[in-house]
């Protein structure tokens, strides 16, 4: 077994040919990728099969979507201690030059004090600027 079928195997995904491809790519790229990218880089696949693969790596928690500010949803890889949930989450970066988007993971997101019967199911923190290639 290849790393890449671990991972789906680790995440209980079957491992098929577009799924392998796709996380493949996005293992290639250290910042998140829109799904109009991943589509562009498999020009002769499917688009529903791309966008279905993403809401399964999604759904099982290989991969997370991130809403950048763009109109464009992203997605990254989590870490393979991610369960996705509330103590996982952490800040992004968002390159207002080049528009990559980035993980942050090394700092995650304050535990927030919701009001009683609130029940939190999403934390997005965007931070904005220029990336090390773009400020240089």
């Amino acid at each position: 077994m290849t790393d890449i079928e671990d991972k789906l195997s680790f995440r209980n995904i079957k491992p098929t040919a577009m799924r392998i491809l796709v996380l493949q790519h996005l293992m290639e790229h250290d910042k998140a990728l829109s799904l109009q990218s991943i589509e562009d880089a498999f020009e002769k696949a499917d688009k529903s099969t791309i966008y279905r693969t993403l809401k399964t790596f999604e759904k099982k928690k290989l991969v997370h979507a991130i809403d950048d500010g763009t109109k464009q949803v992203k997605y990254a890889l989590c870490l393979e201690s991610c369960e996705c949930e509330t103590i996982d989450l952490h800040y992004h970066f968002h390159c207002n030059s080049c528009q990559s988007t980035y993980c942050l993971t090394n700092q995650n997101i304050p535990q927030i004090d919701l009001p009683k019967d609130f029940q939190m199911q999403q934390a997005n923190m965007v931070i904005k600027g220029l990336c090390s290639e773009c400020n240089n």
